[in-house]
């Protein structure tokens, strides 16, 4: 079974790419690490390779990356693969950073690119926007939560972290609460991706820039329940809603079989668990219309 070890790099399409270098690295404070006619590369700015951008008619996340171990035989792991019906091919699209990677698409058509060779494209960099520390985990849109989960329990040996209801998933693949999440709608597409960052002086002066950008927050500052991070929601360039976060919850021992204890925990311990709908926030204020528009 193939285990990703951390999410890496997401790659996006976007019909105005001046336009969406401009949001990534003014507003999000990313370090534009290197560019092409058609693609840009963003970094965080302690050097890892974050956003990957691509001119096209419209938007949409077309790519998402994992780290797996640095022993990892793409050979084997593509026979693997076979073994489950799934094509997939050894690829080096010159990625700043990154080496050879394992590429196959997962259950929904988004392309799956396992890297295991990467690099720091830069050090410490000084960022006049937000500065977040990772990517942290992106969230889809999709027509069969369970089927999508089944995939990515079975091929990519992800675990379940909560649910919502029996509509929204949160799943792991490493002690973070969850790297991706899924939501049951009509229409495949993305529904939120969030950047972690170091603590609630950060949240704070990431909502002082929105107020000096007239960004409006369309939802938080608010503690969640499931993963239980403090976040904020607004909106980018492309109309896409981006969570920023802290104090994510953290699964240190996969047999212990619960989070991190912490004081905001209303269970101790806090276990993976089926949490009821609109019961989960620890506090904070609803999302406003804006959050649900055209998300499912």
């Amino acid at each position: 079974m193939i285990r990703p070890r951390r999410i890496g790099h997401a790659t996006f399409e976007t019909p105005d790419l001046e336009k969406a270098i401009a949001y990534y690295t003014e507003t999000m404070g990313l370090v534009l690490a290197a560019r092409e006619k058609d693609r840009a590369f963003l970094a965080s700015k302690i050097g890892l390779l974050t956003i990957v951008l691509q001119q096209a008619s419209a938007e949409r996340c077309c790519k998402l990356s994992f780290e797996v171990a640095p022993n990892s035989d793409f050979g084997a792991l593509g026979r693997e693969l076979a073994g489950d019906g799934i094509k997939s091919e050894l690829r080096n699209d010159s990625i700043p950073g990154i080496g050879q990677v394992l590429s196959f698409a997962d259950c929904k058509g988004t392309t799956i690119e396992l890297f295991k060779d990467w690099s720091h494209l830069c050090k410490h960099e000084q960022v006049s926007g937000i500065g977040p520390l990772k990517l942290g985990h992106v969230a889809f849109v999709v027509q069969d939560v369970n089927a999508t989960v089944e995939f990515y329990e079975r091929v990519l040996g992800f675990r379940v972290s909560d649910w919502i209801g029996d509509f929204f998933v949160f799943m792991r693949c490493n002690p973070d609460h969850h790297s991706v999440n899924f939501i049951k709608g009509q229409n495949i597409k993305l529904h939120h991706m969030a950047f972690e960052l170091k603590d609630f002086i950060h949240i704070q002066n990431s909502c002082d820039l929105f107020g000096q950008k007239n960004v409006p927050l369309i939802w938080g500052p608010l503690r969640q329940g499931p993963g239980h991070n403090i976040a904020t929601y607004h909106r980018n360039h492309d109309d896409q809603v981006i969570e920023l976060y802290i104090e994510l919850d953290q699964m240190k021992d996969e047999e212990l079989g619960y989070f991190d204890p912490r004081p905001w925990h209303r269970d101790q311990p806090q276990r993976p668990k089926v949490w009821e709908p609109g019961k989960t926030n620890t506090w904070g204020t609803p999302p406003t219309p804006d959050f649900h528009r055209d998300r499912l």
